[in-house]
């Protein structure tokens, strides 16, 4: 049963956006913060961004904001400035707790639902 669907993903010149979203379908979010990671062939995870219920933001750099709108069940990640090396599948994920940790965000075991992904190609 698919919980968290991402959307949002594709081919973007490098200097370009892009705005994912992440939707829930079986659970509410506005309980519980929300993080997105990335994961590039061959490589580890990565912990992008971190958002909890108040709208307070954990981010790996200010090119990347998260957002979300509870009355959609639904949070975004803008990503500004895109270059090649933002290349890879990303993922949202639904933190066990309603604050994201700054010591602990980045840790797949905050998380307990992942989605599926989407992929996000920088390129000219």
């Amino acid at each position: 049963q698919v919980t968290l669907v991402e959307s949002g993903g594709g081919l973007v010149q490098p200097g370009g956006s892009l705005r994912l979203s992440c939707t829930a379908s079986v659970f509410s979010l506005k309980d519980y913060a929300v993080g997105w990671f990335r994961q590039a062939p061959g490589k580890e995870p990565e912990g992008v961004a971190c958002i909890s219920i108040d709208g307070g933001r954990l981010e790996l750099e200010g090119r990347f904001t998260a957002s979300r709108d509870n009355s959609k069940n639904t949070v975004y990640l803008q990503m500004n400035s895109l270059k090649p090396e933002d290349t890879a599948e990303y993922y949202c994920a639904k933190a066990r707790y309603s604050y994201c940790s700054s010591h602990r965000w980045t840790e797949l075991s905050e998380y307990n639902h992942w989605g599926l992904g989407t992929q996000v190609t920088v390129s000219s």
